[in-house]
């Protein structure tokens, strides 16, 4: 366990770059973002139209009618327009931009005269708002609709929707601040305090900082608010059918959304995973916002628990699917885990947060590994169809579906690729620093302006090529290119000068602080070679396993590829592990040879006192990411060794 955090300081928590000052031409990335602009937010829109999401805003259904709308459901409306939003900040889109502008309307009108905006709890169950903040999702789905009117002013400067989410925001301050009727509540589903601290930022009003921070620091404390609350409301909640023993087991749903002990004291991570990844980002951003290394080094604990005991090879977080959450520690099954999508888009952001704030690449490893592996695998090739859990082996029993009743990843997902310059890029005054390795573009603020063009065919390559075009001349920064920990072997060169890579590697970032000329030319080389992975022993179901990476990439096994089920697949620890082309990911497949034990034929005893037999085989390992889209089948990442 590490538990070290603080860092940054001098120049302040960096902050991530402006989709503007970025341009992603990549062609790993851009591809996929486009695929994401011009087909997956259309069919998330059809799908938004016909489930009824959009529908419901016009505040038409009465009692009897079918699709009775959701508490959730303005969340899945506010994620898709943020997603959109990130789109039409970089490319015009004319289509786009007006069925954005439908969204934001019929959220406008479907808003009370106090501020008020949630279908469910105006048309379905009027007169019941605010009485079941544990399990109603009101203030998840305002988090939500903040998130998205940010994005949406920043990227046209309009405050439509920013109008719409203050006056709710507002409500709900006086609702749960001093003398308010909900004095020291907070939500069941975090994810309002890190939208209220984007909030704050985006309108420059402290007063959203300290409703965040308020919430925040009443999670957990005694009495215990949701148990209260129930008292009061007389009813077991909204999700009360759910959870029956709820009740018995007091202590277990008080983890499952983490208000089990004040934040700043919790040391395991716990509960409903993407709820405490929206918890820790918030914490994060706060801790950033106030100096406040109490709140930064629970984050830090809180890391190391996550990512040392409870985070798969593949960046998925969440082992145990009857609480969408957290097991015991090493608890991480393969087939029968959960790992969803939102989970591991909740960790690259609680991930890039810890980089800003501390500056540290060990945090950027794991964004990366999340992002390529956890994230990824959450959408089909084609960006139509979608993982909710991403398990890490299946029988040929898993396939991704258009769509979910609770549908909460497909536009979360969106929302991410269509934002990725923000997790690639940060600076400050002082620094820019490149998180990931993505080629293009980027305008920083850094010694007074600067431009750096960056080429690379990562991850399928390992050499990164930038060149700095200073705005000002004279000027001293430092450019922060992080250096995975994953390569074994890294080059450095600076105008074609080696720079001993030892000597400036910080904390995961090689970081070159001098004054910059035009057309400097910084080149790193990474080591891409494919390796194998262990898990630590305590991870059972990676027990006399091995998993198979390339770069940021993990592996996996699938039944379309091999003649044998892949469970009867093994792999010599000495074998040489070559590379071909793989035509549905765009990078390469692994590939070894191995061995296979097949099936014996039929009437053989259960129990035999001979080994297996073995015969000879070619194993072929293709990214995680790009499993499913070949028909459905078996598929494992952890492969038995010989």
């Amino acid at each position: 366990m590490t538990a070290t955090t603080p860092a940054r300081r001098p120049g302040g928590p960096l902050r991530p770059a402006d989709l503007r000052d970025v341009r992603i031409d990549d062609a790993f990335w851009a591809p996929r973002r486009e695929t994401v602009r011009t087909t997956t937010l259309p069919q998330q829109e059809r799908q938004l139209r016909t489930v009824g999401q959009l529908e419901a805003l016009r505040l038409q259904w009465r009692e009897g009618d079918p699709r009775e709308p959701h508490v959730f459901w303005e969340s899945d409306v506010a994620k898709w327009i943020e997603a959109a939003s990130y789109a039409l900040a970089t490319q015009p889109d004319p289509a786009l931009e007006a069925s954005v502008d439908e969204a934001i309307a019929l959220l406008a009108d479907a808003q009370q005269p106090d501020g008020y905006l949630n279908v469910y709890f105006t048309v379905v169950r009027p007169g019941q708002r605010f009485t079941d903040l544990r399990d109603a999702h009101e203030l998840y789905c305002l988090g939500h609709l903040i998130e998205a009117a940010v994005a949406h002013h920043r990227a046209t400067g309009r405050t439509t929707l920013l109008d719409v989410v203050r006056r709710y925001a507002d409500l709900v301050a006086q609702e749960l601040g001093p003398g308010g009727a909900l004095e020291g509540g907070y939500d069941g589903h975090q994810e309002i305090e890190l939208a209220l601290v984007k909030l704050a930022r985006a309108t420059g009003e402290r007063r959203y900082l300290d409703l965040a921070r308020r919430m925040l620091d009443a999670r957990g404390t005694q009495p215990y608010w949701f148990e209260v609350e129930e008292v009061r409301r007389g009813t077991p909640g909204y999700f009360g059918s759910h959870f029956p023993d709820r009740t018995e087991q007091a202590q277990r749903y008080r983890e499952y959304n983490q208000s089990h002990l004040p934040v700043r004291e919790q040391q395991e991570v716990v509960g409903h995973a993407v709820r405490a990844m929206y918890m820790l980002s918030a914490m994060t951003d706060l801790a950033a916002e106030d100096g406040d290394d109490d709140l930064l080094a629970a984050c830090g604990r809180l890391w190391d628990s996550t990512t040392g005991t409870k985070m798969y090879v593949t960046g998925g977080l969440g082992s145990d699917p009857s609480i969408e959450g957290f097991g015991a520690p090493y608890d991480l099954p393969d087939r029968d885990g959960y790992a969803e999508t939102c989970a591991a888009i909740g960790l690259v952001m609680w991930a890039q947060r810890m980089t800003n704030v501390t500056g540290d690449g060990r945090y950027a490893d794991v964004l990366e590994r999340a992002l390529y592996n956890g994230v990824l695998a959450g959408a089909s090739a084609d960006g139509t169809c979608y993982f909710y859990g991403n398990p890490l082996a299946s029988d040929g029993d898993v396939h991704r579906h258009e769509w979910f009743g609770v549908a909460c990843c497909p536009p979360n997902l969106a929302r991410l690729l269509t934002s990725l310059e923000q997790y690639a890029y940060a600076d400050a005054d002082d620094e820019l620093a490149v998180h990931l390795h993505v080629a293009g573009s980027v305008r920083t603020r850094a010694g007074g302006g600067a431009c750096v063009d960056v080429g690379t065919r990562y991850p399928d390559d390992g050499a990164v090529r930038l060149t700095v075009a200073p705005e000002v001349p004279g000027a001293a920064w430092t450019l922060a290119v992080r250096v995975p920990a994953w390569s074994a072997r890294t080059s450095l060169t600076v105008n074609g000068d080696p720079v001993p890579v030892a000597d400036v590697l910080d904390r995961g970032y090689v970081r070159l602080h001098r004054t910059w000329a035009a057309g400097d030319v910084v080149e790193l080389g990474l080591d891409v070679r494919p390796r194998r992975v262990w898990a630590d022993p305590r991870v059972a179901s990676a027990t006399g396993r091995v998993a198979l990476q390339r770069g940021p990439v993990v592996h996996c096994l699938e039944g379309v590829d091999h003649d044998v089920p892949v469970r009867a697949l093994l792999l010599p620890r000495d074998a040489a592990l070559g590379l071909e082309p793989e035509p549905v990911s765009g990078l390469a497949a692994v590939v070894a040879d191995g061995l296979a034990e097949p099936d014996p034929p039929e009437g053989r005893p259960l129990y035999r006192e001979e080994p297996p037999a073995r015969e000879a085989t070619r194993v072929r390992a293709v990214p995680y990411f790009a499993w499913g889209n070949r028909g459905q089948g078996t598929m494992a990442v952890w492969v038995r060794e010989a």
